[in-house]
């Protein structure tokens, strides 16, 4: 009995290949800028996903051994954002943040959140002693 692969197979196969020449360690930690005794290293992030499918069928004319006809496709997509560069001197590494703007009202909104809790907390604060008698007397 012959081992036959299959074409879903092969389709699978070449789109992880693409990936993998799009995508390797190198992309996300680039290669280091050297400026005087300063190196910088960026990092990115990188996120992909892909999809196959495909499906077998039988034409009119088809004797009974042989094959069935295949149709089917691919596609991926790949994601990269820069998120931080390391930043070495002498002994000394730093990580630098890269924070996109917020996309949204809502993304805004969160970012605020702990800056309001801190502004709020402190007013309470600043009204509770004003409350409280003084101890002098």
């Amino acid at each position: 009995m012959e081992n036959k692969q299959h074409p879903i197979g092969d389709l699978m196969g070449t789109t992880m290949q693409k990936i993998r020449e799009m995508v390797d360690v190198n992309t996300i930690i680039g290669a280091p800028i050297q400026t005087g005794e300063v190196t910088i290293i960026p990092v990115s992030k990188v996120s992909f996903g892909f999809a196959s499918g495909g499906s077998d069928f039988t034409t009119k004319n088809q004797k009974p051994e042989a094959d069935n006809a295949f149709g089917g496709g691919s596609g991926a997509g790949v994601n990269i954002m820069p998120i931080a560069f390391l930043i070495v001197t002498g002994d000394s590494v730093r990580l630098l943040p890269v924070a996109p703007p917020p996309g949204t009202t809502v993304d805004r909104v969160v970012e605020m959140v702990p800056e309001v809790i801190d502004r709020v907390t402190g007013f309470i604060e600043k009204q509770q002693d004003k409350k409280e008698p003084d101890s002098a007397f």
